[in-house]
């Protein structure tokens, strides 16, 4: 999402992250990272179970094909996967949120390489602002 900030924020929408780990390490990634939107922190997984996020197996992160390869190509194209969190087997979730309460998208990752389709979140953009 850093990558389409600007097209996101032209849309009138804002990104807000949520992760896994402490505040320090937020604070780390956003400076390490020069996240420019908000981090929220959901050490203790409030926030993903009252979204239904769902968890990985433990092995999986290591045994899954589509882990493994995702794991490579964020490797290749330079990200890199600092400390982690309570909860590393917490997979991801996107979520279009607006007017209001309202929940105009939603994506639940179903393995780590799965995010959800930037095509799709944009396409979701005009309906939540």
């Amino acid at each position: 999402m850093r990558r389409h900030y600007d097209e996101i924020r032209a849309h009138g929408a804002e990104v807000v992250a949520v992760g896994t780990g402490n505040r320090r390490y937020a604070a780390a990634f956003v400076a390490d990272e020069s996240i420019p939107f908000p981090v929220l922190v959901d050490d203790d997984a409030v926030a993903a179970h009252a979204a239904s996020v769902r968890k990985v197996n433990p092995f999986a992160l290591l045994l899954d094909p589509r882990s493994v390869r995702g794991a490579w190509h964020a490797h290749r194209t330079g990200y890199r996967i600092g400390k982690s969190g309570r909860r590393v087997n917490q997979l991801g979730a996107t979520f279009v949120i607006g007017p209001g309460p309202r929940l105009a998208y939603e994506h639940l990752d179903r393995h780590t390489a799965d995010h959800a389709p930037l095509d799709e979140v944009l396409a979701a953009l005009p309906a939540a602002v």
